[in-house]
């Protein structure tokens, strides 16, 4: 098991939330404002234990802790390949923990549209779920 502290490219990634993914795939989505775009991804994959708030801002990673650790593998069975820890402003009262345990975490970076735009350039992407106007 690898205890993962991401190290994320540069940029202003204040804001992150829950991707729609298909089945075996977890997916963070983060930039700066989220209205219309984001430009990071987290990718995990063959997920085994999600413990993450919707929506959320300001993560700071961190190693695992040996309880943190102890507690995925009981639910899962085992130890994951990757085990991801952070604490977050989710609204509430504090910080809110993430932790996330998958079989591999991946880092996507490019801008993807979360509104219809009829032209993407080289890097840019739309969001699987977004659509044509009528459609």
């Amino acid at each position: 098991m690898v205890r993962v502290v991401p190290e994320l490219p540069e940029g202003p990634w204040w804001e992150w939330d829950v991707l729609p993914a298909q089945p075996g795939l977890f997916v963070l989505g983060a930039d700066f404002d989220l209205s219309y775009h984001h430009g990071l991804e987290l990718r995990f994959y063959e997920p085994v234990f999600v413990q993450c708030p919707e929506y959320f801002m300001d993560p700071v990673f961190r190693e695992a802790t040996a309880a943190e650790v102890e507690r995925v593998a009981e639910v899962a069975g085992g130890l994951p390949e990757v085990l991801v820890a952070f604490e977050c402003d989710a609204g509430g009262a504090g910080p809110e923990t993430g932790l996330i345990a998958a079989r591999r975490l991946e880092t996507v970076t490019g801008v993807v549209f979360r509104y219809w735009r009829e032209q993407v350039e080289p890097g840019q992407r739309r969001a699987p779920w977004v659509r044509p106007p009528g459609e």
